[in-house]
């Protein structure tokens, strides 16, 4: 590997200003995905997008983050991390302005997707510019607990910031906060980070990132329409045609000598089973959340500022959980702790799952402040447990994958959990006759339709609509809790890593070693 950075163990002054301008990818990025769930409704005013449109407006930008993550890893290699940083930077601004004058539904999933892939560039490259720039394992470990809380805050500050933009301007403004984020990020960055490149890294395999996308985006839309429609040939085709692609992803990361995915890591069970739980626990989280914004607004009828000063309560107990979570890894195993925390979450996808549409605003946020405080030692502990289970030349790899594992979870929640929300609701809702369609596509729908009724037809109408979108809600936190309590059972059995604060790593029973801090040993 090449360098031209200061290789001295003790961070300077340079390195811990870098990290400030590190944590700004983050903090967008987790404040555009809880800006663009509260502005679900606005969207749904403002273009008219059908209920398919809707969801892919919202998770095509994940979906993509998710299918170029490690493409974008390996590339960083071989370009340098920084200079990759910031082309995203600047394409996801140039992305960010395309949404906001966005003038039909197409247009805007096309700026979504623009700014999806920017995105994919930003992640790896942080967290390996991080793993870089702070040599010591303490130093290390404030720095990325540092960059996880930044995702924390974003979730904080994106319903407040999201919720006065729109009480005040149109919705297309939500979308103008990536702009100056980065623009700042693409002033500071050149001053501030140093650049790596690894030069023995392989060759990028554009045949197999065409693959992986291949594999992806096909089973998402076949799950996706069997949710909207039920079982059909083509849905079940696309389904087909990912898989048999998957099959072939996976043949030839086996003969390459620099493979886009290292398969070895499959072969660790702590590895396997961090990710799959990061995976199952971030598509909870992502259709909880795009159910619970719009009950607020649609069903509680609170405006958005309002919605917004709702949702303080859970991202401030998500900040609270992920900043306690490494204290308490210190003395009891990390297991424990993302198990007792997944159980709390579990508990509130209970009290999701018994709200009601007349008087479940109080319980809604109240048990949707449990299911993100459960979620803090997850996001807190479980990047540290997916990298810690690779050896340490596959740390890179193991990272970009709990990236992966992460986008891509948020986004299947959408488009599964939504839609499954979605199919509910247009199985449940009464529309009385006369009533021009729409109103049985989605609640947004139903409250725009009732706008132009007498006061009779609407209220029944509206009544109706509600009760169908939180029946939708109840079944999809029945979901979340089953999910959550089998997660904590899960984690807690397999995975091995000691206590932070025990002075030893141990070694797994798979022939990987669980060390107890992972990123010691990761080059980047």
């Amino acid at each position: 590997m090449s360098t031209t950075a200061d290789t001295t163990t003790q961070a300077g002054p340079r390195e811990w200003l870098g990290l400030a301008v590190l944590a700004l990818p983050t903090l967008l990025l987790s404040i555009d995905v809880s800006v663009l769930h509260l502005a679900v409704p606005h969207i749904s005013e403002g273009l008219n997008p059908s209920a398919a449109q809707m969801l892919w407006i919202i998770d095509i930008y994940g979906f993509l983050i998710a299918g170029f993550l490690v493409a974008m890893g390996t590339l960083g290699d071989r370009i340098g991390r920084r200079k990759l940083l910031l082309i995203g930077a600047a394409a996801f601004g140039v992305a960010s302005l395309a949404a906001v004058f966005a003038d039909s539904p197409a247009t805007l999933i096309a700026a979504r997707a623009a700014m999806g892939i920017a995105g994919a560039t930003l992640m790896p490259s942080t967290l390996a510019l991080i793993i870089n720039m702070f040599r010591d394992a303490r130093e290390r470990g404030v720095a990325i607990a540092v960059w996880v809380t930044m995702f924390s805050v974003g979730i904080a500050l994106g319903p407040v910031v999201g919720g006065a933009m729109l009480e005040y301007f149109w919705w297309g403004s939500v979308f103008l906060l990536g702009v100056p984020i980065m623009g700042l990020l693409l002033v500071a960055g050149p001053v501030l980070l140093p650049e790596y490149r690894d030069e023995d890294a392989g060759r990028l395999d554009l045949t197999s990132v065409a693959l992986s996308l291949a594999t992806i985006l096909p089973v998402i839309y076949g799950l996706k329409e069997i949710a909207n429609d039920g079982i059909g040939g083509i849905p079940l085709a696309a389904i087909v045609l990912g898989l048999v692609v998957g099959v072939l992803f996976v043949r030839r990361q086996r003969t390459l000598e620099s493979p886009l995915l290292d398969l070895d890591l499959f072969r660790s069970r702590t590895f396997l089973t961090a990710l799959v739980t990061l995976l199952l626990s971030m598509l909870v989280a992502g259709g909880t959340y795009l159910m619970v914004t719009q009950f607020l607004q649609l069903v509680g009828g609170l405006s958005p500022m309002k919605a917004g000063l709702y949702l303080l309560p859970a991202a401030f107990a998500l900040i609270v959980t992920a900043v306690v979570s490494p204290m308490a890894a210190s003395r009891i195993r990390p297991a424990y702790v993302v198990a007792i925390g997944l159980a709390v979450s579990g508990i509130g996808h209970v009290m999701l799952s018994l709200a009601d549409s007349s008087s479940g605003i109080a319980q809604v946020v109240t048990g949707f402040a449990f299911v993100y405080a459960g979620g803090g030692p997850l996001i807190a502990l479980g990047t540290d447990i997916v990298v810690g289970a690779a050896k340490p030349e596959q740390a890179g790899s193991a990272a970009a994958l709990s990236e992966t594992s992460t986008e891509l979870g948020m986004a299947l929640g959408v488009a599964l959990l939504g839609s499954l929300g979605a199919a509910v609701y247009r199985s449940g809702v009464d529309v009385p006759a006369g009533v021009a369609a729409g109103a049985d596509e989605t609640l947004a729908g139903a409250v725009e339709t009732a706008q132009g009724l007498s006061s009779d037809v609407a209220t029944v109408l509206l009544g109706s609509a509600r009760e169908a979108f939180t029946d939708g809600m109840n079944v999809i936190g029945g979901i979340g809790a089953l999910v959550a309590l089998a997660s904590a059972v899960l984690v807690a059995v397999v995975i091995k890593i000691p206590a932070t604060g025990a002075g030893e790593d141990s070694a797994g029973t798979d022939g990987s070693v669980d060390g107890a801090v992972p990123a010691v040993n990761v080059e980047g």
